[in-house]
């Protein structure tokens, strides 16, 4: 119910509920001495009333009683918010009896007579069993709320780069606006967008996706406005075209930038107007679409090269949401390979693997990721299927990860010639590619790299590293 009830159940109150005064005697002696706090009620009705005004961790009730029996108190308190374990009692108990009051809610049935050990048995079952309930619960609030923090849609990210972006997201989702979706390519764009749509009031609707760069140019239009039959040689049949099937819904135009300038002053119209004209009809269908687009390009750089209309890029760019490159959003690469190889073990029906080794995830941290995201899925899909212990090694890796891993070691050591100034180099790359893993917690990065808490502050310190993280935690 609140957390009164659950300070409550915290010591055990039992309500005895039976007609029988030697009963509820003999009961209320046998709990008490077993640490239970004990309230008691002669009838259905005088449980009921109890049941309502206070919170019990169980209900022992009998089933026969006059004016309120067992089963007709079980229906009665099944009208009260009550968070009660009941567990009935019958010396004419019967199989029938028992099922009825477990179709009732009823979580056990003990038959009289039984023996004082029964009741205590049963009552620490039902302990056992709301302790599991509570639990359960608690995970997955510890569940949703982990989701909320690190993911949107079927994107996650811890990075304050990414939270930034699930917020703006989250934001514009409950509104009908007109997004922008930027960055480079395999970053997750069409992700985003599939989460706005997911959190939309348009959820329940279709959400159509089509690639501008993937459909021929003298396609294009039929792709998107449809045709009414024999508008053109092989038009046989009327063909709603992508527009009309998002009615309602979501339209995610992906690589915008591709789409000619012939097609984009007729997208523009169809956002200033809501309507389409199929080819070959001479009437206007009025639409309701949610367009959101996506680009890799600068649409500004675009513009300015005349090869995107300005007035579709304003009409387009109400909200800008860029999705940053995984390089600069390192500290998410273990999480997504945690992520990416859970799916792939269930995909590929491959042996567990543990994860991947600190060697492996310091080739992975320091390589600058031209694919982004969907190069890391690649790399990891390949990775799990050759790697042969628990863990990932470096040698499960491409040659292109270990090559960029020995150029980024040579650059920055170039020029040097003192063992010592190497040394101090190479503990604060380390201590960088440490703090990005644990998104600059700083007791977790100690751990890693196998130091001290107070002797790794030292050294950000005289790294000069201090200040350079963004939301450090202890």
């Amino acid at each position: 119910m609140n957390n009164e009830s659950e300070q409550i159940k915290d010591v055990q109150q039992v309500l005895i509920v039976d007609d029988e005064e030697n009963m509820r005697h003999m009961l209320s002696a046998l709990l008490s001495g077993e640490g239970y706090q004990v309230k008691t009620a002669a009838d259905g009705q005088e449980a009921v009333n109890l049941l309502a005004k206070k919170s019990f961790a169980f209900v022992l009730c009998d089933i026969k009683m006059p004016k309120m029996d067992g089963l007709a108190f079980l229906k009665a308190a099944n009208a009260i918010d009550h968070s009660a374990t009941v567990i009935m009692m019958s010396a004419f108990g019967s199989v029938d009896t028992a099922i009825e009051a477990m179709k009732q809610g009823a979580y056990d049935f003990v038959s009289k007579p039984f023996k004082s050990d029964e009741v205590v048995l049963v009552l620490k079952k039902a302990e056992e069993r709301e302790r599991l309930r509570q639990e359960n619960i608690r995970l997955q609030r510890k569940v949703v709320e982990l989701e909320k923090k690190i993911g949107f849609g079927q994107m996650i990210g811890k990075s304050k780069a990414m939270q930034e972006v699930f917020t703006l997201a989250d934001k514009v989702a409950r509104h009908p606006t007109t997004v922008l979706i930027t960055g480079e390519s395999g970053t997750g764009k069409e992700l985003v967008a599939a989460g706005i749509h997911a959190k939309s009031g348009r959820a329940d609707q279709p959400f159509i996706a089509v690639n501008c760069g993937g459909v021929p140019e003298n396609l294009l239009e039929s792709e998107f406005f449809g045709y009414v039959r024999g508008a053109f040689t092989g038009a046989a049949q009327d063909k709603k075209g992508l527009f009309e099937e998002a009615n309602k819904g979501t339209f995610f135009l992906d690589e915008i930038g591709e789409l000619p300038l012939a097609m984009q002053v007729k997208l523009l119209r169809v956002l200033q107007e809501q309507e389409i004209r199929p080819i070959g009809s001479a009437r206007r269908k009025k639409i309701d679409v949610r367009i959101l687009a996506a680009t890799a390009r600068n649409v500004s750089e675009e513009v300015e090269q005349g090869r995107f209309r300005e007035d579709l890029f304003y009409r387009l760019n109400v909200i800008n949401i860029q999705v940053p490159p995984l390089r600069k959003r390192t500290g998410d690469i273990p999480l997504l390979c945690d992520y990416f190889i859970g799916k792939f073990i269930e995909n590929l029906k491959l042996p567990d693997i543990q994860g991947v080794s600190k060697a492996a995830m310091q080739y992975l941290l320091a390589y600058p990721w031209p694919g982004n995201v969907r190069e890391l899925e690649n790399v990891l899909e390949r990775a799990v299927i050759l790697a042969e212990g628990e863990y990932i090694e470096p040698n499960n890796f491409p040659d292109a990860i270990y090559e960029n891993s020995s150029d980024n070691t040579v650059d920055f050591l170039t020029g040097l010639s003192s063992i010592k100034e190497g040394k101090k180099k190479v503990e604060e790359q380390l201590i960088r590619q440490a703090l990005a893993e644990t998104e600059g917690n700083k007791s977790q990065a100690a751990q890693i790299l196998e130091i001290s808490y107070p002797s790794l502050l030292s050294k950000i310190k005289e790294y000069g590293v201090e200040g350079e993280q963004e939301g450090v935690g202890e």
